[in-house]
């Protein structure tokens, strides 16, 4: 080990990791520490563009935020989005190299342990400290052999690791001393110690139980994590369990979001759900489109399929049911493509070649291309010239008379389209309600007056230091300190 490095693995999926990784990664950087956030493998269909053009998995920008630093593809230099049930796209270092089944992508492992060890040492150079955080679970023995994602590589760079599980689930004690037994006794000796997450209660009904742990396993209990309410962090993958508004106020926009089988990008959707005004839901697979002042067609890793999908959930019809009594809509992305005349995919790129019709509401067809288009833009809606910034991840190239109309007028390009009766918008930016300008704008355009300032990247910021702030409260810094060798560490 180059330079000093802690992972965070967890128990289970969703144990929080990324909660803890980000929090350590302020938590450093208040103390003056140059630390850099690093993901060997991540299976995720939320992502970000990195300032050199490449793709990321969403945590990892979120955690360099944490780090107040740019986000760089060395921070996940493997990428895995899945597009069915037995494929991914697998991107390496920002760039998508092939689509691959979990076969090929074994054979493919050589590869991309290569790339992984390539971006770790790079950030090895360049900064003090480096967070880790691990994937799924260490325990999960069936993809022990040349693993990069969890225990393999904290083996292959000797460093230490923290286990962390959620008391929420139930079992959490089976969890770690579970999760223990299944390592091997180098992989078990590297544990460091324990957190806890998520804790509710009186933490004096817990006690015994971390001292029956400790004993039981020879570990230190570094902590228990209360359980945070009210705090937003940015999901790395999975639609959190808490998006549903609970506003009733008498000037509230009612959204709805259709969770498509291969959503992406739902992140899109945080400044909505968080907005006072807004009551945002997502509707699942068998549930009914309700009455709403605005659609969102969200992205999508597989457009023919999920639309081909919406369609026989009945969705189409509520959708053109929702026009017919003056809802607007809002294709982002994926959802942009499937609002024109159709989608054309004759490579294979996201399938099977072919085409299939779109939902034929703007004059526009699509065709995919090899090429993902990959970049942050800034520029200003067309609207009402109010400033917009994002980021485009795709691989169409749309063409019709309605981009004639564009929805916004990026720096370098038009994007999208607005239809002629003012009731349809499609763009291919992602973030597009991240802006505090541009929210209140297509708010208003949708139907809600009065609309509150909401800045949401103030908001996004204040939940890292909200994190930073329970480590101190709640962890062992001291052991922190001393597994990190902190006292030896330059500051800037």
């Amino acid at each position: 080990m180059t330079v000093p490095t802690l992972m965070i693995q967890g128990a289970t999926s969703d144990a929080g990791k990324s909660l803890l990784a980000t929090a350590l990664c302020r938590w450093l950087k208040r103390q003056g520490i140059q630390v850099a956030p690093f993901k060997p493998q991540n299976m995720a269909l939320n992502s970000a563009v990195t300032s050199e053009g490449g793709e990321i998995g969403r945590a990892q920008a979120v955690q360099a935020q944490a780090c107040q630093l740019t986000p760089h593809t060395d921070m996940n230099p493997v990428l895995l989005k899945p597009n069915s049930d037995i494929g991914a796209q697998v991107i390496i270092q920002g760039r998508a190299v092939d689509t691959m089944d979990a076969s090929a992508y074994h054979d493919y492992k050589r590869i991309a342990r290569a790339a992984v060890f390539e971006s770790y040492y790079r950030l090895a150079t360049q900064y003090d400290v480096i967070i880790v955080e691990g994937a799924g679970s260490p325990a999960e023995i069936n993809l022990r052999h040349n693993d990069i994602a969890n225990m393999g590589f904290a083996e292959a760079v000797d460093c230490q690791v923290i286990l962390i599980a959620d008391i929420e689930r139930g079992g959490v004690f089976a969890h770690l001393v579970g999760t223990l037994a299944l390592l091997s006794d180098s992989e078990r000796a590297r544990v460091a110690g324990f957190v806890i997450n998520r804790f509710r209660g009186d933490i004096n009904l817990l006690t015994a139980g971390l001292e029956w742990l400790e004993q039981q396993t020879g570990k230190p209990v570094l902590g228990v994590l209360p359980y945070l309410h009210g705090l937003h962090l940015e999901a790395e993958d999975a639609i959190p369990a808490n998006t549903i508004s609970t506003t009733t106020t008498d000037n509230t926009l009612r959204i709805i979001v259709p969770v498509l089988p291969r959503i992406s990008n739902h992140t899109d959707f945080d400044p909505l759900r968080l907005h006072p005004q807004v009551d945002l839901k997502f509707i699942a697979p068998g549930e009914a489109i309700p009455a709403a002042d605005l659609i969102i067609l969200p992205g999508s890793k597989s457009v023919r399929a999920d639309l081909d999908w919406l369609r026989q959930q009945g969705w189409e019809k509520a959708i053109l049911q929702h026009l017919r009594y003056g809802g607007k809509l809002i294709g982002i992305c994926g959802g942009f493509q499937m609002l024109g005349t159709s989608i054309h995919d004759p490579h294979g790129i996201e399938g099977d070649p072919g085409s299939l019709e779109g939902l034929g509401l703007l004059s526009m067809e699509t065709t995919l291309a090899a090429e993902k288009q990959l970049r942050n833009v800034t520029g200003s809606l067309a609207i009402e010239a109010s400033s917009v910034s994002g980021y485009e991840i795709h691989v169409g190239i749309t063409q019709g008379p309605a981009l004639a109309r564009p929805a916004i007028h990026l720096d370098t390009h038009h994007d999208g389209a607005i239809s002629h009766d003012n009731q349809i918008m499609g763009t291919y930016l992602h973030g597009l309600f991240d802006n505090a300008d541009a929210c209140t704008t297509l708010l208003r355009w949708a139907g809600l007056d009065a609309v509150q300032h909401h800045d949401y990247f103030s908001l996004r910021d204040a939940a890292i230091d909200r994190l930073a702030d329970t480590v101190e409260q709640h962890l062992d810094t001291r052991q922190l300190q001393s597994l990190l060798s902190i006292d030896k560490l330059p500051a800037c």
